[in-house]
């Protein structure tokens, strides 16, 4: 499956303007990178993944409807996996991409 091109869209149009801001196709979806960290991407296998505060990672996954991401059976600390049924609404959405840039942001540039 490809990633879906109307959420990665909505998330461009969400980060239009966001300093250090670039792209990049990966695992069958699209990146989206903040100072060379990842922020977000329009997974290749729906939804959305997003970069979170490892912190704050089970509090996110008590209190939302994320999920924690996977890759190869193995949960990844500090990334999460939101369902595209979850990110309907542009507030919604909205939320999810400025966490995840946030974050990115705030990482040392690579």
């Amino acid at each position: 499956m490809a990633y879906d091109e109307a959420l990665a869209d909505r998330v461009r149009a969400l980060l239009d303007g966001a300093p250090l801001l670039t792209e990049k196709k990966m695992f069958g979806g699209l990146g989206f990178m903040v100072g060379g960290n990842m922020a977000v991407a329009a997974s290749g296998q729906g939804g959305l993944l997003v970069r979170v505060d490892p912190a704050e990672g089970d509090h996110l996954l008590a209190t939302t409807a994320a999920r924690p991401m996977e890759m190869r059976g193995r949960e990844m600390s500090g990334w999460l996996r939101v369902d595209s049924d979850d990110l309907a609404s542009d507030d919604a959405l909205e939320e999810w991409v400025q966490r995840g840039a946030s974050y990115a942001g705030s990482l040392p540039a690579k």
